[in-house]
């Protein structure tokens, strides 16, 4: 960063860490501790809808990829849009099976950035759920290398439960890089695998 940069508030824009990801099976033991809640067993990637030959050239090759796992039972990765025009690569393990399902987050988005999708790339996230079945995320924003819970009030509407969100924020201040912005906890709304 030259002085030019510093002088009009440019900053170097954070370099994204996709090896953060392989710290969610330990930061699930003190999600559980601290609020119950446990892994579904679901995560998706997320990105700005692609089209063309390379990017089904890139699907195929993650479906290989993740399909070569003979211990996986149905598909591995489907790939689904949401209501809002996002495409979302989503895989499905056992609740038990948070670490291979970490290996596949990690293996679509580096996919994805080896063959030239890395500016698409918007985030990803691992489903989580209380006894009562109250759904939990914790989502990895690819382009600032941090994590931030979302955790949608059940019932009809829109609505976030904040204080749930607060209170998983600081028992995995320890665990995880958490997003300092709160204005970029953005709410996923009907992600696939939330």
């Amino acid at each position: 960063m030259g002085l030019l940069d510093i002088l009009l508030g440019r900053t170097k824009p954070v370099v994204p860490d996709l090896d953060r990801l392989f710290a969610l099976p330990s930061a699930a033991v003190t999600l559980e501790a601290a609020t119950s809640f446990t892994p579904t067993g679901r995560g998706a990637v997320c990105f700005a809808t692609v089209e063309g030959a390379a990017f089904e050239q890139t699907h195929r090759e993650v479906q290989a990829l993740l399909d070569a796992d003979t211990e996986r039972d149905g598909p591995p990765v489907e790939l689904s849009r949401d209501e809002y025009g996002y495409s979302w690569l989503v895989s499905q393990r056992g609740p038990d099976q948070l670490p291979l399902l970490v290996n596949d987050l990690h293996a679509v988005n580096s996919s994805m950035e080896v063959n030239g999708f890395g500016p698409q790339l918007l985030c990803s996230l691992a489903g989580f759920e209380d006894p009562e079945g109250r759904p939990l995320a914790l989502v990895y924003l690819y382009k600032r290398g941090t994590f931030y819970p979302f955790a949608p009030q059940p019932g009809a509407g829109q609505r976030r439960d904040n204080a749930l969100e607060l209170r998983v924020r600081a028992a995995l201040a320890g665990d995880l890089r958490v997003e300092e912005d709160l204005n970029r906890w953005f709410p996923v709304w009907g992600a696939p695998g939330l």
